[in-house]
């Protein structure tokens, strides 16, 4: 293992709506760190997608502002981490025909339903690892063949954001395990694409990136990339993963057993195994870290932004920045809310359903609740839908032993309980830590040498606090849980129904042409 304890890799996070370089030491120890943002974009109903060039011209910006803080002769190399699920059409020479279209983009909701559906639906997810859904961009590639044929037989290569960034910066096209096994069109056992999978997609083989192991070294950065970030051309760039296994690797979760949870705008929960495996029913995600450890698990669409709706919503008089009062407002009420169950699927739902179609739902509303109950329902909804997903991971047949969290939610003392007596479990949080880029420096730490192995997160990562459930509140919580996973079952007719009556039914009410004065 080589000697370079003075050194630093970056970590080079490129997420939704920015990208965030952070300079690690070899210990862990965060260093220096830039971000930049950019806007995702919504041009039209269920489209969400950004521009590719503001991506790239992020992380050179982040890339720059680093290297200059800490030397570019401190820097021993680079690691990426990416929000998954994008997917970018380009011409021969690299050039966007495409937006960068994003995980949130539901254009394709149609075609993931009637996939779905089908006799190969639940087989291309076992064999792929990645749910039949609008974010999937094998879904969004059936898309492009049935409402933009022309436009698709002009793409010469299908990637996602971090295969660009990284064909920019190093003029290697390639894309490596974790985030391929994101696409929907990887064979998770094999570590190949798959051929039916191309097949629906109506893509070739020579369509995509080369596949690479997550830990794959690329020799350099193009001069054009030297000049613009002050890095050395010969720096050794690994070409790292998805941001959901990594952000596992950032919080020390990699041993069996050990889950880690987040809820910030959105929520997961994941934990590692050492070979691909999915429930019987579905119900989860597997993704690659390595070819060693895979992150199985599920993602939630609706977490912080029922806070943020409740209180528009709920205590509009609060205005921005209620955060501590609506939370506050919310712990007034009993644990169960007075019978009130809400479904906060404000944004539809990903686990463990995987559907686009249900809406969010109040359900037990009597003429006693007030609005302190149906807070703390949304919130009390949101952590069950994680402990639904933890649900799942244990019919695939994981044990989890333990849970860590991360996420804006655990500013909140009363949000903290509230997870820990939902999912019935001790949750730890762990001391200052910078997610998917401090795994993304893990991973490239292990490839150029600097460390023996990733297991050293475990090692690396401080446990500040940690939140026991309370047995009185958590069997509560148990109790209500069957009664939660059944709406949804339950409702499907009426989300199918209001889906089919939606241009009946506008947001707005018309107005009326006013009389002339």
């Amino acid at each position: 293992m080589a000697d370079r304890a003075g050194d630093v890799v970056l970590g080079v996070d490129l997420g939704t709506t920015s990208t965030k370089v952070v300079a690690h030491a070899v210990d862990g120890t965060a260093v220096a760190q830039h971000g930049e943002g950019y806007p995702l974009e919504e041009p039209e109903p269920g489209h969400a997608v950004q521009d590719p060039r503001l991506i790239l011209d992020a992380a050179l910006a982040s890339l720059r502002a680093v290297v200059a803080e800490v030397g570019a002769e401190r820097v021993a190399g680079l690691s990426f981490s990416t929000a998954m699920h994008s997917l970018l059409g380009v011409d021969a020479d690299g050039e966007p025909l495409t937006p960068s279209i994003t995980w949130a983009d539901t254009r394709a909701t149609t075609q993931a339903e009637r996939l779905r559906a089908g006799r190969a639906g639940l087989a291309l997810h076992r064999r792929t690892g990645t749910p039949v859904h609008p974010m999937s961009p094998l879904v969004k590639l059936v898309w492009f063949r049935e409402q933009e044929p022309k436009l698709a037989e002009r793409v010469a290569y299908w990637v996602g954001i971090k295969d660009w960034v990284l064909w920019r910066l190093c003029d290697a096209l390639v894309t490596d395990h974790s985030v391929a096994s994101g696409t929907g069109l990887m064979d998770i056992g094999a570590l190949q694409w798959d051929a039916e999978a191309l097949q629906l997609a109506s893509v070739l083989p020579e369509q995509l990136p080369e596949l690479v192991p997550t830990r794959h070294v690329l020799p350099g950065v193009t001069e054009a990339a030297a000049a613009a970030t002050g890095l050395p051309r010969d720096v050794p760039v690994v070409v790292g993963a998805g941001d959901g296994p990594l952000a596992n690797l950032g919080l020390g979760a990699v041993r069996p057993g050990v889950a880690a949870v987040s809820i910030g705008t959105s929520g997961a929960l994941r934990v590692m195994v050492d070979a691909p495996a999915v429930d019987p029913l579905g119900g989860v995600f597997c993704y690659a870290l390595t070819e060693q450890r895979w992150a199985v698990g599920g993602a939630i669409n609706n977490g912080g932004v029922v806070l943020q709706w409740a209180g528009d919503a709920l205590a509009p008089e609060l205005g921005e920045g209620s955060e501590e009062e609506l939370l506050a407002l919310a712990e007034t009420a009993p644990p169960g809310s007075g019978g009130l169950l809400m479904l906060p699927y404000l944004l539809s739902e990903r686990a463990p359903h995987w559907s686009s179609l249900p809406r969010g739902a109040y359900v037990g509303l009597t003429r006693a609740h007030r609005r302190e109950h149906l807070l703390r329902a949304a919130l009390e909804g949101v952590c069950q839908q994680l402990g639904l997903v933890l649900a799942s991971l244990r019919a695939a047949g994981l044990e989890v032993t333990e849970v860590r969290a991360t996420g804006g939610f655990a500013r909140s003392a009363f949000w903290r309980q509230l997870l820990a007596d939902v999912l019935g479990t001790t949750v730890h949080f762990p001391q200052g830590h910078e997610g998917s880029s401090f795994g993304a420096a893990l991973l490239g730490m292990e490839a150029l040498g600097l460390v023996e192995s990733v297991d050293v997160a475990a090692d690396l990562v401080r446990i500040a606090d940690e939140v026991r459930p309370q047995p009185a509140v958590a069997a509560t919580y148990a109790a209500l849980q069957p009664v939660f996973d059944g709406l949804y079952d339950a409702l499907v007719p009426a989300f199918a129904s209001l889906r089919r009556l939606g241009p009946l039914l506008p947001l707005e009410a018309a107005r009326e042409a006013l009389p002339p004065a």
